[in-house]
Parts: C-alpha cells; structure tokens; sequence
C-alpha cells in the first residue's frame, strides 16, 4: 500500500512547482490563484487575489463552472506546504487543464520568506 507520501511525491513527478523566488512572477502571469487548503486556513491568512477551493471539493467546484471552463487557463495553485497543491495540480492535469502550476514549498515556505499574506480584519468588541 502506498503512503500519503509517495502519492505525493508521485504527483509532484508530473507538476511544475514553481520555485519561491519564481512565484509571484507566475501569479502575476496566472488567470487564477488557488488556496487548495480548508477554508478555516484560508482565513487565517493567504495570498492577495487567491480564491479558495479546498482540494477536497475542487474537482466539484470546477466541473460546471464556466469560469473554469478554458482548459489553458494559468492556474496556479498552493497549499500549506505544497502535497495537497500537487494532488489538486495532477487532479486538474487528469481534467484536461494543460497549464497547471503549484508552488513550491507552500505558504509555509512563502511567510518564512517574509512575503505579504492577507489576513481578515477581525471584529473589536471593546
């Protein structure tokens, strides 16, 4: 039985991951950015511009949906360290979309490079 891990590493063998200091050229040049984690990380920080769509409910989100519809859209995906990004990357691959990317290293690798997340305003109740 193979592990979470080699599943990974399996995906990773068909994806381009975008190294860091590539990344925010290859967002600047994407028609979307994806945050493939729950949506309670999502909120808790992540990059300008991304759309959430966890990588458990992403083959749904984009069936159907005609803003997904192009299958050469430059999509560029991430996560928290970079294996739900590559399982979503090779999902969207089996799909049919030709220009996938995730990027390598996750937010995780992003916020140790001291680069901008967004973080939702929280409410004051003093």
């Amino acid at each position: 039985m193979k592990t979470a891990h080699e599943i990974v590493a399996e995906a990773k063998a068909y994806v381009t991951e975008v190294p860091l200091d590539q990344a925010q050229d290859a967002i600047r040049a994407a028609d979307i950015l994806i945050d493939v984690r729950e949506v309670d990380e999502y909120v808790s920080g992540h990059l300008e511009g991304a759309v959430c769509i966890p990588r458990g409910v992403l083959e749904f989100r984009l069936t159907g949906n005609s803003a997904f519809e192009r299958r050469d859209l430059a999509v560029v995906l991430y996560c928290r360290t970079s294996g739900r990004a590559a399982l979503a990357a090779r999902s969207m691959q089996s799909m049919g979309y030709l220009n996938v990317k995730s990027i390598a290293g996750g937010i995780e690798a992003w916020l140790k490079a001291g680069l901008p997340v967004v973080q939702p305003e929280q409410p004051s109740f003093d």
